[in-house]
């Protein structure tokens, strides 16, 4: 398995209005036998009934909202852009979980749930720089040896 990840897709209660919401957000998507596809970099963001994506994943969704031990993250170039993306995201509906701050390790973030409670980290880590067309790539992060 190449170690990638090409689609992720989120279950959603409301089609309509989780695509209305990502749209808010300046996303463009194509909808297609009740699915919604966005083009997210290197990547694709899928939207789809949360039943259906359960069933089809063989699995029971038991309807119980919370965290579901995933967050999608947006690394961003500056503390602005975080700010303004949080604000952005709260214009167009989201709950803000964790305001935008300054971390111990050196970076900015904040956090939202979009309207289904799929958590996005807004992130600025000076330490993983995003290239001209926004991919982020991981650097070398073993410890000098002693």
């Amino acid at each position: 398995m190449e170690q990638r990840i090409s689609l992720i897709t989120l279950g959603v209660r409301d089609l309509a209005r989780s695509r209305a919401f990502y749209e808010a957000l300046g996303w463009r998507g194509q909808e297609v036998q009740e699915t919604v596809f966005f083009q997210a970099g290197g990547q694709g963001l899928v939207l789809w009934s949360r039943g259906k994506l359960a069933a089809d994943c063989g699995v029971d969704d038991t309807g119980e909202p919370g965290f579901g031990g995933i967050t999608l993250a947006h690394n961003v170039r500056s503390a602005a852009e975080v700010d303004e993306l949080m604000a952005a995201a709260r214009d167009a509906g989201a709950r803000i979980t964790k305001p935008a701050t300054h971390s111990e390790l050196g970076f900015y973030t904040g956090v939202f749930l979009d309207p289904d409670n799929h958590p996005w980290e807004i992130a600025h880590n000076p330490g993983f720089p995003l290239s001209a067309d926004g991919s982020l790539t991981i650097p070398d992060l073993s410890l000098p040896e002693t």
